[in-house]
């Protein structure tokens, strides 16, 4: 994988991942499928492109663009598969989110995800110098409940009617961690799925 920034022209990608019924259907439902292109192009714009930059005091994030670094059978080298980012970086407390993540469902369950958050979480606890990092999830995602398990994080628990969904409905996060002392440990377990 290769990963960086959005920019402009990853947008038609990233819009045709949000218009995939199949992401919908499997717990990502914190927001609407767009019902026309031009819609999906216009939500990529404005939850990947540009959001407010990280201040170290638990605001903004960075957006990524998730592409595949060869031609393989999941697609073409360079072609973007999803995005995640990195965000409510808190400076004082060594502590970040690693989240807002969305594939394409042909990249669901190969080494795409794996390897984009070993990618991340390296360099948060080895170039940034992150203690903790949490992932989160909807309750109802139960694919991405599962994926972020399988990457070898700490469960915390169940944040319950934690966050107002676009429809009005509340959700309940699942909350995940991995600190710096996991680091080694989920670092190896990751390799391994990799190999």
């Amino acid at each position: 994988m290769r990963l960086g920034p959005v920019v402009e022209a990853d947008l038609p990608a990233l819009a045709g991942i949000l218009a995939e019924p199949a992401v919908y259907g499997q717990g990502y439902v914190m927001h609407h499928r767009p019902t026309s292109a031009d819609e999906a192009l216009e939500m990529a714009r404005v939850r990947y492109l540009d959001p407010p930059a990280c201040d170290g005091d638990g605001r903004g994030r960075v957006a990524y663009a998730v592409r595949l670094l060869e031609d393989s059978p999941l697609g073409a080298a360079g072609e973007v598969v999803g995005t995640t980012s990195l965000g409510e970086a808190y400076l004082a407390h060594e502590r970040l989110h690693l989240g807002w993540t969305l594939y394409h469902p042909r990249v669901w369950g190969t080494p795409v995800n794996p390897e984009t958050k070993y990618l991340l979480l390296r360099h948060c606890f080895e170039d940034l110098g992150y203690g903790r990092v949490k992932i989160q999830t909807d309750a109802l995602n139960s694919r991405s409940v599962a994926a972020i398990a399988g990457l070898g994080a700490t469960r915390e628990g169940v944040l319950r009617r934690h966050t107002r969904r676009e429809d009005g409905s509340f959700r309940d996060t699942v909350v995940f961690s991995v600190l710096a002392d996991d680091w080694p440990t989920v670092s190896e377990r990751l390799l391994a799925r990799l190999r």
